[in-house]
């Protein structure tokens, strides 16, 4: 093979996750680091010139400021265009600008009410402000916590997320260079980090969110242990903003409520009502050609102004439209949480979030993936409070009418579009038919016994569904109806598709063993190794097939030629292996829980991991001649990491104030993130 080209002093190859910048005179390629040009400096150098030409051509050529006003300073100052959001002309503006007084909308209370019950039983419809965090269960580093102590804690190689704030553009670049952009005593450019999500570093210790956030939230409700996709991350966030930052009007993602505290500093929300009328107007703000230009303030009839202090917290409601002005260098903590309150409004932000097209990387991390697991609890627990003739609160009813239609066109579109968050073991249709079904009961009961109650006020003889989580009573009541449901419906029997993937995880939990360790009392031989690699590959490739042509049609039976392709490819994989006929027809047991009938799968049983060997997909006749054998032990998978590409500045209005989210996949590559899910330590020989 051909040596891969190499780049820069260090004479390395290309690595798309490095940031580079081409020598204007040589058109040799550098890295970064490598030549000190970091990524938010190298859209100032109109001519750049590297270490080896520098000698010789002089320094590089810098471009000349010609206006303050426009995010492109090298425009000519006419007097013709408009000022752009975010320059400093327009923060200048904006700091002299009158709005309605943040007071209007602000509800201050002690944080011990600040509570899941009072919020359920009062509703939660504007910001809410606490001066003393007591009482809140929020637990922050103390005021004196600096940047430089950020640093220490998360690691300054951390790459993080950095607004250009005068151009609105996304740039990355290591913590330790943004600290040592913060101390220097003369900040050429003004940058704002808002994306420094923390709940895989060490600084996560050091911060509890407020009691009401964690209780409410549906990734901490809902999201199952098992699941399938990558747990979402957006409860513990590090601002960290210098004097003059500014982030432009913007609902957070998937109309997530979101909590603030100030540890240090200042920052000024501008905030708006999320009505109707405001809301279709914020989105044909986005999606305006010149969105920049214009102060979405102006085109309401009342934005309001509010300033949050130092020891501050403020919690901000489903939807509604704010943006945030940094008064004086600050650091804030902050998370996003998705609950029950105002479901119909979330979803209502998601769906504009995709017509105005945002990007994966801004939105809600599996957005429609909680949505289904949270429709499927929403169901237990209407059937839970028909059981106890107890009649269920108004925004549960509310929220769970608004699910039922975006359930059914994400169910659709699993059709026509390449990706799938409809959870495995979810039966989506039986879902959403039995949602339809309580709604109807609810709707058409009479009597007035089971009409559902406001969600305002506390009167006497509710029945608050928060209540399941602390009644023995109900808890019993939901694990009978599962054990009953299941017995209705017999023993599962499980598809080919459920039999590799089960395969391939027990193959994944085995892989903590490394290449060179004894395997099963013996040490396998690079010809073993080989062999198992081969098998391998093939049921992950086949399986990653199979996901990819039927995962739209779930509820299909697999055509007779794919049936032929199936029994192939576990044969090449070595899960495939004749049984008797005899046995078959004299066991009492269901074949897929008899790991005897498989001489391989017996061997594995006695010497210690659980076989899958006697896993079959259906009992069609076809299928009464084969029985699944679990292979030899396949030795460590080591796929490649793919790292993601130096992405462009985003200068896209619709994605301001939005977060990346983490862990991102597909559902039709389920094998691949299974293996990247569990990538191991190990050495792949």
């Amino acid at each position: 093979m051909a040596a891969a080209p190499l780049y820069c002093v260090c004479r390395q190859s290309y690595d798309v996750s490095r940031f580079m910048i081409e020598c204007d005179l040589c058109n040799d390629w550098f890295h970064g680091s490598c030549v000190q040009v970091e990524e938010h400096h190298a859209v100032d150098i109109d001519v750049y010139h590297c270490p080896n030409c520098e000698p010789q051509h002089g320094p590089s050529l810098m471009k000349k400021r010609n206006n303050w006003h426009r995010h492109d300073y090298t425009e000519q100052d006419d007097g013709t265009k408009p000022v752009q959001a975010g320059t400093s002309v327009f923060v200048k503006e904006l700091q002299n600008r009158t709005f309605a007084s943040g007071d209007e909308i602000l509800q201050w209370m002690p944080g011990e009410q600040v509570t899941q019950r009072y919020l359920e039983s009062h509703g939660w419809q504007y910001p809410i402000a606490v001066s003393n965090m007591e009482g809140l269960g929020l637990r922050l580093p103390q005021p004196s916590f600096s940047v430089k102590d950020v640093e220490q804690v998360v690691g300054g190689d951390k790459v993080i997320d950095v607004i250009d704030v005068a151009r609105q553009a996304d740039s990355k670049m290591k913590l330790k260079e943004f600290i040592k952009y913060y101390y220097k005593p003369h900040r050429p450019k003004v940058l704002n980090v808002i994306s420094l999500e923390f709940s895989d570093t060490k600084m996560a210790d050091q911060v509890v969110v407020p009691d009401v956030a964690q209780n409410m939230s549906w990734v901490e409700n809902y999201w199952p242990d098992d699941s399938f996709f990558p747990k979402p991350f957006v409860q513990k966030y590090c601002l960290m903003g210098v004097k003059n930052s500014y982030t432009d009007f913007h609902i957070d993602f998937g109309g997530t409520s979101v909590w603030y505290h100030v540890l240090w500093g200042e920052k000024i929300f501008y905030m708006i009502k999320p009505t109707q009328a405001n809301l279709a107007l914020y989105e044909a703000w986005s999606s305006s050609p010149n969105q920049s230009e214009v102060f979405f303030g102006d085109k309401v009839d009342k934005c309001y102004k509010c300033v949050v202090q130092q020891g501050t917290t403020l919690l901000i409601p489903t939807g509604w439209i704010h943006a945030v002005l940094t008064s004086q260098d600050c650091m804030a903590f902050g998370g996003n949480f998705l609950h029950n309150l105002n479901i119909g409004m979330q979803l209502r932000c998601y769906e504009m979030e995709r017509r105005l097209k945002t990007p994966d990387l801004f939105k809600f991390p599996y957005f429609e993936a909680i949505c289904w697991y949270v429709a499927k609890n929403l169901l237990e627990t209407l059937k839970e409070l028909r059981e106890d003739n107890c009649p269920p609160q108004t925004y549960l009813v509310e929220g769970v009418k608004a699910l039922i239609s975006p359930l059914k066109t994400w169910l659709k579109r699993e059709v026509t579009e390449p990706t799938s968050e409809v959870p495995d073991h979810i039966r989506p249709n039986r879902l959403i038919k039995e949602l339809t079904k309580e709604i109807r009961y609810l709707e058409g009961s009479s009597g007035g016994t089971n009409k559902p109650v406001k969600s305002q006020g506390s009167g006497g003889g509710q029945c608050p569904a928060t209540l399941e989580r602390v009644c023995p009573a109900r808890q019993a009541r939901r694990a009978a109806r599962r054990l009953r449901e299941q017995q209705e419906r017999g023993p599962k029997v499980p598809s080919n598709l459920e039999i590799l993937e089960l395969h391939t995880r027990e193959v994944l939990r085995r892989l903590e063993v490394g290449p060179l360790e004894e395997v099963r009392g013996t040490c396998q031989t690079p010809t073993t190794q080989n062999l198992n690699v081969t098998r391998s590959l093939a049921y992950v490739t086949f399986k990653c097939l199979c996901v990819s042509s039927l995962c739209p049609c779930r509820e299909r039976p697999t055509s007779p030629s794919t049936e032929e392709a199936i029994q192939g490819m576990l044969s090449m994989a070595g899960l495939l292996c004749p049984s008797k006929s005899d046995e078959v027809a004299t066991s009492q047991e269901p074949w897929w829980s008899s790991p005897s009938r498989c001489s391989s799968s017996e061997a594995w049983d006695n010497q210690g991991p659980l076989s899958l060997g006697a896993l079959s997909h259906d009992a069609s006749p076809e299928a009464d001649n084969y029985q699944y054998c679990d292979p030899s032990m396949s030795p460590p998978l080591h796929p490649s990491k793919r790292h993601a590409s130096n992405s462009p500045p985003v200068s896209n209005q619709a994605t301001k104030g939005k977060r990346p989210k983490k862990g991102m996949a597909t559902a039709k590559q389920r094998l691949g993130k299974i293996l990247k899910m569990n990538r191991h330590n190990g050495v792949f020989v």
